[in-house]
């Protein structure tokens, strides 16, 4: 009994993970890969999910290893790849976290649609708001709702696919229905995108070594390894889960009926909400309305913690000699978070016009980045400072290492088409 209590203390990041990650990959990539290719991704969702894998689950092994966050691992192998992080976290941080901000403001139209704002300034307006919540709550409140929202979320995904199976729209034969073969260089932009969100950008792997130390402050508990594997390993499967359950959904119900995703925001999320309540019945609407809000909700507090910690810890962690940082002070956090708070919605006032446009370009900005941040948490895993025996096993380092070779040959050929073909 007294494992189990244990057990459920050292519970909470690698939910949260999920949490972070269910959001844009899931509502919107999962779906939209099922409704626009079928079941032909679904091999494809499964390999990005299996070769991700490790570099996530490094983030939580490193820090109940060694007492250190992943971040501090990147500065022990040299300054230089704590740099590189920063630098990939101010380029990528503020693009999504006005992408996944974006979203939710399209979702919140049902309870939010009085205030009479355009999409942009209401998503400015769920910024400041999530940006009280964090700064007065922290980690405590990302770890109360991610635990209930994953738990309502699968169940009504679960449902909502089971439902479509036995109840599927008729199929038009057209081209769309006969199939679509999804792997050619003309639908590389699409995959690119598919592969940059799916399940999560892997910079957001240093996020859960980060909020393990909050958990551990939360709850005076140091999880051990094997705690770990067991909290990521619960969290990751519900994530792999619900990007083949999302698919699923946008197979059974939009693939060869003719129909097309929007590509606004308001309609978008309309489209995702008429999904679920095709399948369900129309009285599981509000309820199915709730829960997708929630969903991104939960992810864009997320994204707005994950990106000012770990930014704020890599500041610190540079300009200090030690490297075992664990906490950060309130001055530094705040300053991270006004910083992305305000450059998010900058990019929303000036940048963004597409809801769709935009969130591919955010998730293909992510996906090129992967495998330089995926062999920097390779090569902390295997650093002098970890104890061999829980170093990566060599099954573990040639998936790694495939990983790594698959991310950089699909980045090539995306560069190549885009800006040499």
């Amino acid at each position: 009994m007294e494992k189990i209590r244990q057990l459920l203390k050292a519970l909470g990041p690698g939910i949260l993970i999920a949490c972070a990650a269910v959001g844009g990959s899931h509502l919107v990539w999962s779906t939209r890969a099922g409704a626009e290719y079928g079941w032909s991704l679904l091999g494809l969702v499964l390999l990005a999910n299996f070769l991700k894998f490790p570099f996530f689950y490094f983030g939580q092994h490193y820090t109940a290893v060694t007492g250190e966050s992943l971040l501090s691992g990147y500065k022990r192998q040299g300054s230089i790849y704590l740099y590189a992080f920063v630098f990939i976290n101010l380029l990528t941080g503020s693009i999504n976290v006005a992408a996944v901000g974006m979203l939710t403001a399209s979702l919140s139209m049902p309870f939010l649609g009085f205030l009479n704002l355009e999409l942009t300034h209401l998503t400015i307006f769920i910024f400041l708001i999530l940006s009280g919540i964090l700064f007065l709550g922290k980690y405590a409140i990302l770890d109360r709702l991610s635990k209930w929202i994953i738990l309502i979320l699968t169940f009504c995904t679960l449902l909502a696919v089971c439902l479509a199976f036995f109840n599927q729209s008729p199929v038009i034969e057209t081209t769309t229905s006969t199939g679509i073969n999804p792997f050619k260089l003309a639908s590389l932009a699409f995959i690119v995108g598919l592969l940059g969100w799916m399940p999560a950008p892997i910079d957001v792997s240093t996020w859960s070594s980060l909020w393990m130390h909050s958990r551990e402050e939360q709850t005076q508990h140091k999880a051990t390894p094997k705690e770990v594997t067991i909290d990521f390993s619960i969290g990751y499967s519900i994530t792999t889960l619900l990007a083949c359950l999302f698919l699923a959904l946008g197979a059974l119900t939009v693939f060869g009926t003719g129909n097309e995703i929007p590509q606004s925001g308001i309609q978008f999320s309309n489209h995702l909400i008429q999904l679920y309540t095709s399948s369900i019945g129309p009285y599981a609407k509000p309820i199915i309305i709730l829960v997708a809000f929630f969903t991104m909700l939960s992810t864009t507090l997320a994204c707005l913690d994950g990106y000012p910690r770990s930014l704020a810890t890599s500041l610190i962690l540079l300009k200090n000699s030690s490297n075992k940082i664990t906490t950060i002070q309130n001055k530094h956090y705040l300053v991270t978070l006004v910083l992305y708070t305000i450059t998010a919605s900058l990019i929303l006032l000036f940048f963004v016009k597409n809801l769709m446009s935009f969130l591919s370009f955010a998730a293909t900005v992510a996906f090129l980045f992967s495998p330089i941040l995926a062999w920097i948490n390779l090569k902390v895993m295997t650093g002098s400072n970890v104890p061999l025996e829980h170093q990566p096993r060599f099954w573990i380092k040639l998936i790694c290492y495939v990983g790594i070779a698959f991310f950089t040959l699909i980045s090539c050929l995306f560069i190549y088409q885009q800006f040499i073909d």
